[in-house]
């Protein structure tokens, strides 16, 4: 009798769980369908924002820029320029995934805003050239 009770559990359970599993969600839209078999939102992607725009914008707002790398600073750490002004980007190594950008390349980055006491940076999450 105990045996036949876990199994039914176990079975139930199973059961209960495949549908999530089996599911990838998201929402489906014009302009994309790669992101349609993995999963997530398909569609346009965020407007894009100017240097002084962003440097207004509250803590951790999202934004996607349009300019250009001038000259690296530190590290991971370099200068973006639009037509508005500049602003420092942090862009961690694996965020270029295999992109090489001169400063005469314009690229469209997008990440977050990112304000301390004195100072307004932009991690950036994604890197576009062209």
């Amino acid at each position: 009798m105990k045996k036949r009770s876990i199994a039914l559990l176990f079975a139930t359970a199973a059961l209960t769980a495949a549908p999530a599993i089996a599911q990838k969600g998201g929402f489906s839209g014009p302009d994309n369908t790669t992101a349609a078999a993995k999963g997530g939102f398909v569609g346009p992607d965020a407007a894009s924002t100017t240097v002084e725009q962003a440097k207004s914008l509250r803590d951790d707002a999202w934004v996607a820029l349009e300019g250009n790398i001038v000259r690296k600073i530190g590290k991971e750490l370099y200068e973006f320029r639009d037509a508005s002004g500049s602003v420092n980007v942090e862009i961690d190594d694996h965020v270029w995934n295999g992109v090489t950008v001169t400063p005469n390349d314009k690229v469209r980055i997008e990440g977050e805003v990112d304000k301390d006491w004195n100072s307004v940076e932009i991690d950036v999450k994604k890197v576009t050239k062209g």
